[in-house]
């Protein structure tokens, strides 16, 4: 199924960040338009009406999760909203605007949906992209993501860099696996590094209202390994080398 034949979808930049997490959060399902088949986890896209605002999102139901090895089951959800506030806290906007909440289906994310062309991904970016890029491999750094490929990057309408599907992040152990090698070793902007230490400030204040949502969603083992991978960031502010293990997600779009 082709998201871009299920019915309208919003322009993802005709709406603001708060306008369409209150859509999300306060909203209905007015359409169902169907499974999305490409999705290794159950995934919807669906329309969600609130006031006078519709928006079309991917709803994962928590119970849709696929199992695996080496995450607790049924924690994908939570993983996926924590790396939503965690690019919010960053002041990036690359995850797409997310909310948790009960659907359909039971508890679940509903992701606003990118209107974007499903041709262009990191496979066919030019220099253009590679600023925004260097963000997105610095929060897939801290957040230890595993499964950065190259068809989770997309570009919107206006030339805005959207990083999906982060349910396999924050791992206590070393899991960064990711397609975005093009700065390893590389010393990160001064502007990215000022960044990330105002994100270490929130997350080490356990009063900020940005520690206390991260406490809902991960355990305290979790937090800790996020604040050592933003510690060894800032103490040594170079992108990451490919370490001996796997390195690369797949397949890598």
């Amino acid at each position: 199924m082709n998201p871009q034949d299920n019915g309208p979808q919003p322009d993802s930049q005709m709406i603001s960040v708060a306008r369409a997490l209150e859509a999300l959060q306060k909203g209905e399902i007015a359409v169902e338009h169907g499974l999305l088949r490409w999705s290794s986890n159950y995934a919807f896209l669906v329309t969600i009406a609130h006031d006078d605002v519709e928006v079309t999102t991917v709803y994962k139901p928590q119970r849709g999760e696929r199992p695996l090895w080496d995450f607790p089951d049924g924690t994908l959800c939570y993983r996926e909203m924590a790396s939503f506030l965690t690019s919010e806290e960053l002041g990036w906007q690359i995850v797409p605007p997310t909310v948790l909440r009960e659907g359909s289906r039971g508890l679940g994310t509903f992701q606003l949906f990118i209107d974007h062309d499903p041709e262009i991904n990191y496979f066919t970016f030019d220099e253009t992209q590679q600023p925004q890029l260097m963000r997105m491999a610095t929060l897939d750094a801290i957040i230890n993501n595993a499964d950065r490929k190259g068809g989770h990057c997309i570009l919107d309408k206006q030339g805005h860099l959207w990083g999906i599907d982060h349910g396999i992040t924050f791992n206590t152990a070393h899991k960064l696996r990711t397609v975005i090698w093009d700065f390893a070793g590389q010393t990160l902007p001064a502007h990215i590094v000022e960044d990330v230490g105002r994100l270490c400030v929130s997350l080490n204040d356990t009063n900020t209202p940005y520690r206390k949502q991260m406490q809902e969603l991960l355990t305290n083992s979790e937090i800790a390994a996020f604040q050592r991978r933003i510690d060894r960031l800032l103490s040594a502010p170079r992108y990451p080398l490919p370490g001996s293990g796997p390195n690369y997600p797949w397949p890598p779009v």
